[in-house]
């Protein structure tokens, strides 16, 4: 349950749901497994998993909801070939060439019939509300896993106000600033992994890995005016990740301080592990947010929201749409 990677969303209305009215609001699509002709089905399933029957979890004054997403698995490769013996044979007997819309109806013949014999691989997707804080906090590696559980969550319950987390200071211009001097901000260290980018040419990467990140070399790259796109940091001795420039979190790793607040405590069952767990994690992840947040210069709180956006497109307010479209994930 412990969150490897962070995207955060900033809440520009107030979240009043409860745990029970949430549940009741997910429960219409609660996960079914892929049928055999379905190519993937997603839904929510409880956050406890088999120890628990709420698809909302409460704990703490947080908010957990966990997604389950299903896709057939049908290997690339084996389409092809099927195909091109199913082309061949036809080519063979009619003495012709089989032309490109002829091969897709063929592909789809083929992957009608391997579908309900398919290998059906699923993942789980948790995020967490933290109303209080006016976050959503989504445990994805990638933009478009979070914006899938977004879409789903809005949904469901008819009206989420949300837009990506971001800083008053530009992210890459300050952490270039931090690797420059190099001096970590507060509470923090660097780690051993960045990614410095040419702003002038995409396509120059330099990755370093296990590397002080204070050697001349990489100084040397800075000074030439390379920025730092991705950072290792290590906040108060304990819990280290790499941030990018767009604030996402990954490969967050807790420390054994952190894991020893949790096994202090004394679980009677599953359930009250999960929720000992669940609290440890979120205090840790709210206290460093903010101090993450506090070395960026804060929030930026200017960005619209989609309800806001469309809201003045029904107003007619072309030009602010058009400002504003570019800030918001939906």
């Amino acid at each position: 349950m412990w969150f490897k990677n962070l995207r955060v969303y900033r809440l520009t209305k107030e979240f009043a749901l409860t745990a029970e009215k949430l549940h009741e609001l997910l429960e219409p699509n609660t996960f079914a497994p892929c049928g055999n002709q379905d190519t993937a089905r997603y839904g929510w399933v409880p956050p406890l998993g088999r120890h628990g029957s709420q698809l909302a979890h409460s704990a703490n004054g947080y908010l957990m909801v966990c997604a389950k997403k299903q896709e057939k698995v049908i290997p690339a490769a084996v389409v092809n070939e099927k195909v091109e013996e199913m082309a061949q044979a036809i080519a063979d007997k009619e003495a012709r060439n089989v032309g490109r819309k002829e091969r897709q109806n063929l592909k789809d013949e083929v992957l009608l019939e391997m579908r309900p014999k398919a290998f059906a691989r699923s993942r789980l997707q948790y995020a967490y509300i933290a109303p209080k804080e006016g976050w959503l906090v989504v445990d994805a590696s990638s933009a478009k896993a979070a914006e899938e559980l977004l879409e789903n969550l809005r949904e469901a319950i008819s009206s989420l106000s949300v837009v990506p987390l971001a800083a008053k200071n530009i992210p890459q211009q300050t952490m270039t600033h931090w690797l420059t001097a190099p001096e970590a901000p507060q509470h923090f260290e660097f780690g051993h992994e960045c990614e410095l980018r040419d702003p002038q040419d995409s396509g120059s990467v330099i990755r370093c890995k296990n590397q002080d990140l204070c050697a001349e070399e990489i100084h040397n790259h800075l000074v030439a005016g390379l920025q730092v796109h991705k950072l290792g940091l290590v906040w108060r001795e304990g819990v280290e990740f790499v941030i990018d420039d767009q604030l996402a979190i990954k490969r967050l790793k807790f420390g054994e301080e952190v894991m020893e607040k949790a096994d202090s405590a004394d679980a009677g069952d599953a359930a009250q592990r999960f929720d000992i767990e669940f609290s440890v994690m979120t205090v840790e992840i709210s206290a460093l947010l903010k101090d993450l947040l506090a070395a960026f210069g804060g929030v930026n709180t200017d960005t619209a929201s989609v309800e806001e956006i469309v809201a003045k497109a029904s107003r007619g307010e072309a030009e602010q749409v058009a400002g504003e479209v570019d800030e918001v994930v939906f």
